[in-house]
């Protein structure tokens, strides 16, 4: 491709991008950029949201430009005041080294590992000292950092705001210096920190890295930004099963935006989509079959995201039983079944369980038990339901 089809492909589905000119300048250059992107392991688990970044980053190398990925070892410590209306909470050196350890395993799903280079940025901000950190601070004004919308607004609100997060920008700007990027990649609400970084790479006498943001996408419910803090995430490491059950969950209105940013599908397909959902010549349940298999199968192939589809199909639509149940082995003739749920199946308290219970959400071969006081007399073979994906069969031992 030209670098100017390169610039096409690679700036689609874009929010912000500083600038055309300057990324097909470089792209120009006929070398292999340094594209760089961070992150925070402020949680053990990447997900759908991390994938429409590392897909963008997967699509750079596919012109053969190398990846730097920074894992945020370090700056997970300090917490990325980005889209916060609160400081958020430090992580220990031990927390953010455990969730870093995953993050690069997780992250090969979808990145070509020869084309990877991972940093954890650790290895330079560990040994800053203090003088290193002021001549660093000094590069940048208290006036640009309140620039940012999220400063302003919880300034206007009388909202603390640490000195340690203006200090943020800086640490993520510095790794821009570090690593030498020519392009970084991130969510929308990254911006900011992303434009210190051409900033702070200048002050250091380097070429100011081009930044590209792409869209944040809404989790399972819809409504707030894909994160495991708001349970509506769905990760990389979900089984098949559970994967393919979550895209299946998520309101229509995300069909075409989980198409565009998470499958390769070309812009004709997606506009013959959005014709099919406007028109309502489709139903909604067989695009997202179809958007179910197209993600799924990029993290566990194509004939486990058919076999997923085609289970899927037989718990929800025949209501059948899946191939495979876990067992729960009962000592006793009979049990209650809020014990049984407690002990047996994974519910986390007995208030959890009677919410399950008050809500119609458990079963025991079709039916339903909607009393908390139930005791269940046990034979072998039954059928322990839990909500629409959770079966059990009940043994006698």
């Amino acid at each position: 491709m030209t670098p100017e089809e390169q610039l096409k492909e690679l700036s689609r589905n874009h929010v912000s991008l500083i600038s055309e000119e300057e990324l097909l300048r470089k792209l120009k250059s006929k070398r292999s950029l340094r594209v760089k992107l961070g992150v925070d392991p402020s949680r053990p688990d990447l997900h759908l949201g991390h994938a429409v970044v590392l897909r963008k980053l997967r699509h750079f190398q596919k012109f053969g430009h190398q990846v730097v990925l920074i894992i945020g070892d370090f700056t997970a410590r300090i917490g990325d005041p980005s889209g916060r209306s609160k400081t958020r909470p430090m992580l220990s050196r031990e927390e953010a080294k455990i969730n870093a350890e995953s993050y690069s395993t997780q992250a090969f799903k979808i990145l070509d590992r020869e084309l990877t280079e991972i940093r954890f940025n650790s290895e330079w901000l560990d040994a800053m000292s203090f003088e290193d950190v002021i001549r660093l601070s000094s590069k940048y004004t208290v006036a640009r950092m309140m620039e940012r919308h999220d400063f302003a607004r919880r300034y206007e609100e009388n909202e603390p705001i640490g000195i340690s997060e203006f200090l943020y920008p800086l640490a993520q700007a510095y790794d821009s210096v570090v690593v030498k990027a020519d392009v970084e990649i991130g969510g929308d609400d990254q911006f900011f920190n992303l434009v210190v970084g051409r900033k702070i790479q200048e002050e250091h006498g380097l070429e100011a890295q081009a930044i590209l943001t792409v869209p944040l996408i809404e989790g399972t419910d819809g409504k707030l930004k894909m994160s495991k803090s708001y349970d509506n995430y769905i990760a990389f490491d979900d089984t098949p099963r559970d994967m393919f059950g979550k895209l299946m969950s998520i309101p229509d209105t995300l069909i075409l935006k989980y198409f565009r940013l998470l499958t390769d599908k070309s812009e004709v397909e997606l506009s013959e989509i959005e014709t099919m959902i406007k028109s309502k010549s489709v139903n909604p349940r067989d695009l997202k079959l179809e958007l179910g298999v197209e993600i799924t199968s990029q993290f566990y192939g194509e004939e486990t995201a058919l076999s997923a589809r085609d289970e899927f199909i037989k718990i929800f639509r025949n209501k059948e039983l899946p191939e495979e149940i876990p067992e729960i082995k009962i000592s006793t003739e009979s049990v209650s079944i809020v014990d049984l749920l407690v002990s047996h199946a994974n519910i986390s308290s007995r208030s959890e369980a009677r919410r399950l219970i008050d809500q119609g959400g458990v079963k025991v071969n079709d039916e339903v038990l909607n009393d908390i006081h139930s005791v269940i007399e046990i034979s072998d073979g039954d059928v322990l339901r839990i909500g629409k994906k959770r079966f059990y069969r009940l043994v006698k031992c």
